[in-house]
């Protein structure tokens, strides 16, 4: 492309300003989501989301991004700059239409961007809005250009401040405290897998991600590098690495149909799970959407069509279903669509109908291609369909059982659980207490008019090793899925869960603060993981912080949750407290356990929210599956945080 080609494309004129924006810092949420962890880290996001268009339009192969000491963020990339000729209509430079007007951006101009990234159109501006400092430097037409903003607004207009042949865009924000008023400390882990999903997603593009606020034992500071060359082939084996394969070949395709460019790659592992991860112009669309329908159905009619016509089904008293084409498979797909609509609870699913079929071809294309090529890998794949088929059916049995009245329970409910006089869900919440024990002083302890006790016996099943049939057949399961009211099962997915009869709108999972605790903790996650997604997807599940010590020194009594509180404490108290450390909930009375753990006035409880999927899946795989040495792995980098107990 000519230089003044590309200029006609991108310039000044390209930029629309939608509406203004000073909206934004009197209604953060509507734009971010949330003022809190969340809310912070997608102000990254959002800028990063800048270079990636460009890179996706073909004029940038290099992101870093930049945790400063004081949790600023510097973002920097090898695009073509953001256009600083002046801007018709607002008469400004184009960086401070960018920068100060909400939506505008060259991502509303068709002939700059053919796909963009970002969801609502809000971009950088938002972010500048919700800073307390921005700068930004262009690097542009030979020259280095600048403008710096507090809160929004601009201090000075643009203005060239050297010369360069380079070309990019450089951005350094520090998130207002008056906004962000939690926390404005960003996670590296969390921005660690962002930005390695991205750097999956948008092959070819290098992107570094540097923390300054820490040093590693050579006294450099934290730093990772991602870049992929084969994309979401790469992208599945690192998800699926902590699973056993059932075939060693990753099945991918990369092409455009329908004018969609669409990308899949799937893998089937010897597992129950099924693990299928969804993208539209790099935004993980965990809702689903009409490319996942399509990948479905690409996926169920091929595979059906060649096992018939091979005779592997011949003998096979089951119907097939849909669900058994995608036991043990995990698969990604990423489509880019350039109007996408989103719908759904939090916006994230796709609408388009084009996409369903264009996906669906696509599928069917590469499985058939395949199929054909790999009868050995074909093979293992239908047998291992077979054997769902004869699971899917036990489970069907087993979760008639689940919903039917149990002759031991109350009311429909188990005997176990101790209800709550409340009949409002939202205001009603429910207790899982690891151990009778714990379980009766809950009992005692609690507000009986909206909390409610489940005490669950021991270890709950590991849904990650386990047969569908053999998970709603298990006792405890059985009773969490009675007492919560909720109901299981559609004909397109046979563990979809229904919240409309959700009982307690707060599930909260209390066990001891110990290693044993820990354990039961990650199981009971695992089991809402996989099978109660929606409740976590919901805000509904939280985790109970019981305290790890009581200090006392005459009539003073105080409590304290780790070590560090426990010294500060004791040093308050002019030393010499004695100190209980608390194995686990049997050792409190109930007014201790109310007092610390459930009573709302002073408790602390930590809700699960589901940050990332794709990340979320590997970790939970890994920690409960069956292959040990990424689990040795994974524990031995992770030590430092770790409470053992001996």
């Amino acid at each position: 492309m000519s230089e003044e080609a590309n200029k006609k494309q991108y310039s000044a004129d390209s930029i629309q300003a939608l509406e203004g924006m000073e909206h934004v810092r009197m209604r953060p949420s509507m734009y971010i989501g949330d003022v809190g962890v969340r809310g912070l880290h997608h102000l990254v996001y959002e800028v990063v989301d800048n270079s990636i268009d460009e890179a996706m339009a073909g004029h940038c192969d290099r992101i870093d991004v930049i945790i400063n000491e004081d949790n600023s963020i510097t973002t920097q990339d090898n695009g073509r700059g953001i256009p600083v000729d002046l801007h018709k209509k607002e008469g400004v430079s184009a960086l401070e239409v960018v920068m100060t007007k909400i939506g505008a951006g060259g991502k509303f101009d068709k002939d700059s961007y053919k796909v963009s990234g970002g969801l609502h159109g809000v971009g950088v501006s938002c972010v500048n809005a919700l800073s307390s400092h921005l700068k930004a430097t262009v690097y542009r037409d030979g020259k280095i250009w600048e403008q710096e903003y507090e809160r929004g607004k601009t201090l000075y207009p643009v203005k060239s401040v050297g010369e360069s042949k380079e070309t990019g865009t450089i951005v350094t924000f520090v998130p207002d405290t008056t906004i962000f008023t939690q926390t404005i400390e960003y996670s590296y882990e969390t921005l660690s897998n962002r930005m390695r999903e991205l750097a999956y997603l948008n092959k070819g593009v290098t992107i570094t991600l540097t923390d300054k606020r820490n040093k590693d034992e050579k006294g450099e500071f934290i730093s990772e590098t991602f870049h992929s060359e084969e994309g979401l082939k790469e992208f599945i084996k690192f998800l699926d690495g902590t699973r056993e394969p059932l075939i060693q070949n990753v099945i991918s395709m990369e092409g455009e149909k329908n004018g969609i460019p669409v990308e899949v790659a799937m893998v089937y592992n010897t597992g129950y799970t099924e693990n299928l991860h969804s993208y539209v112009n790099n935004i993980n669309t965990h809702e689903g959407g009409t490319h996942l329908s399509g990948f479905r159905r690409g996926l169920t009619t091929t595979l059906k069509k060649y096992a018939d016509n091979s005779g592997m089904l011949d003998k096979v008293k089951f119907e097939i279903s849909g669900d058994d084409f995608r036991e043990g498979l995990t698969a990604i797909v990423s489509v880019k669509v350039a109007e996408p609509q989103f719908e759904g609870q939090t916006k994230t699913k796709l609408g388009n109908r084009e996409v369903t079929s264009a996906v669906s071809q696509a599928v069917s294309e590469m499985l058939t291609d395949y199929l054909e090529e790999n009868p050995d890998d074909a093979k293992q794949i239908v047998e291992k369909v077979k054997l769902a088929a004869q699971a899917r059916h036990a489970a069907a049995k087993a979760r008639e059982m689940v919903q039917r009245k149990n002759p031991m329970s109350v009311g429909g409910l188990p005997g176990k659980l101790s209800d709550c006089s409340e009949q409002d869900p939202t205001k009603c919440e429910v207790f899982l207490v690891e151990g009778d024990s714990a379980g009766g002083t809950a009992k005692q302890g609690r507000d009986r008019n909206f909390q409610a006790i489940l005490p669950l016996r021991g270890k709950i099943l590991n849904v990650e090793k386990a047969m569908q049939h053999k998970v709603f057949e298990n006792e405890e399961i059985k009773n969490i899925y009675t007492a919560l009211g909720v109901t299981i099962g559609t004909e397109e997915d046979s563990k979809a869960l229904n919240l409309d009869k959700l009982r307690y709108h707060k599930v909260v999972i209390m066990c001891d603060a110990d290693v044993d605790g820990s354990h039961i903790e990650t199981l009971i996650l695992t089991f809402f993981f996989r099978y109660m997604r929606e409740l976590i997807e919901g805000g509904h599940v939280y985790i109970a912080t019981p305290p790890l010590y009581l200090l006392k020194k005459g009539s003073k009594k105080r409590y304290a949750w780790n070590d560090k509180e426990r010294d500060e404490i004791n040093k308050e108290m002019n030393g010499g407290a004695s100190i209980q450390r608390y194995k686990g909930l049997g050792e409190m009375n109930a007014e201790q356990l109310w007092d610390t753990t459930m009573n709302p006035e002073f408790r602390t409880l930590r809700q699960v929210n589901i940050d990332n999927a794709t990340e979320s899946d590997r970790i939970f795989s890994m920690l409960m599956g069956d292959e040990v040495p990424p689990r040795r792995e994974f524990i031995e980098k992770n030590a430092v945080y770790a409470n053992i107990d001996v």
